[in-house]
């Protein structure tokens, strides 16, 4: 089959903030080039035994994407190059620049799969569902994830974040919204520690579809899971879905979505229930708790772990 190669010319600083964009807009992965050095870390997960020779690294980066090349993506163009200039407002982006070339690859949307392998956060063990874990006796619970075209492995550190604040803060039989699903991996994480359901909410219809098929892939029962799409935030007959009286309500999004959130999480949440959120680049933490305290939530702790920044709420 044959693909039309988009690549972005960018810096690495936005590398990220694009690759959410993309995924927000539907586009199935990307492809990310710079020339940041790999760290020791970096050596050991991905099993490389020579580090390579790169060249310097000068804040340059390039985001590719792959759509068939038998469609028409004008539409879709037009409203990335919408979106890189939004981004521009808030972070530096580069050139911003578009180019096209055509490639045929059999298995692109495949080909990162092994680089995806068994990790813990505290307790918990995350395993691809193609991956075989016989010692597993040391966690408290394992669980299999297939990202599929949605966004979520679980091992970004927006991920680590929130899955860190939720072991801290889950009670048996808790009542959990996790809005910005993703591929649902916080919704099986909570069933696994003991929530009584959850509710996901997304946007992209393709989470809905992963959310569900990472539910049967765990062996978590149907009924304690639902997932809608659609976006909270001004979706009246959505919140009206979703409902009230929440223990938990788990945002992993970025800033910029979490501040116009925020005012509608009070009326989700029970009195004590808890907000935690995910997804902050540090220089946002400030307006997100803002917006957080304007909402009448009590800042409980804030999380950093890089660049990125979880932050804790409670409703008093």
């Amino acid at each position: 089959m044959k693909w039309k190669k988009y690549t972005i010319k960018t810096t690495t600083q936005a590398e990220d903030f694009i690759s959410s964009m993309l995924a927000d807009l539907g586009v199935e992965g990307v492809q990310i080039e710079d020339c940041v050095p790999l760290s020791a870390k970096d050596k050991e997960e991905m099993f490389i035994d020579i580090l390579p020779e790169l060249p310097p690294d000068e804040g340059t980066a390039a985001v590719s994407f792959f759509l068939d090349a038998g469609e028409e993506h004008d539409a879709l163009l037009a409203q990335i190059k919408e979106e890189l200039e939004h981004l521009r407002l808030f972070v530096e982006i580069g050139e911003g620049t578009i180019s096209q070339e055509e490639t045929e690859d059999k298995d692109w949307m495949n080909n990162w799969k092994q680089f995806f392998k068994p990790f813990a956060i505290g307790d918990i063990l995350i395993k691809p569902t193609w991956e075989e874990v016989h010692d597993t006796e040391n966690y408290r619970c394992v669980v299999e994830i297939d990202p599929g075209t949605s966004f979520g492995t679980g091992k970004h550190e927006t991920t680590w974040l929130c899955i860190e604040q939720i072991q801290k803060y889950m009670k048996p039989g808790a009542h959990v919204l996790d809005v910005g699903c993703g591929s649902g991996i916080l919704s099986a994480v909570c069933l696994k520690l003991g929530a009584g359901d959850v509710t996901g909410t997304d946007i992209d219809p393709l989470c809905m579809t992963a959310s569900l098929e990472n539910m049967e892939a765990n062996h978590l029962p149907k009924q304690k899971a639902r997932f809608y799409q659609g976006n909270l935030i001004d979706d009246a007959k959505l919140q009206e879905q979703v409902g009230q009286g929440y223990d938990i309500v788990a945002a992993n999004i970025l800033a910029d979505v979490i501040i116009p959130l925020t005012p509608v999480i009070p009326g989700c949440l029970k009195r004590g229930g808890i907000y935690i959120t995910s997804g902050i680049i540090d220089f946002k933490e400030e307006a997100v708790k803002a917006a957080i305290e304007e909402a009448g939530l009590s800042i409980l702790e804030t999380s950093h772990k890089g660049e990125w920044v979880s932050i804790t709420a409670k409703k008093e």
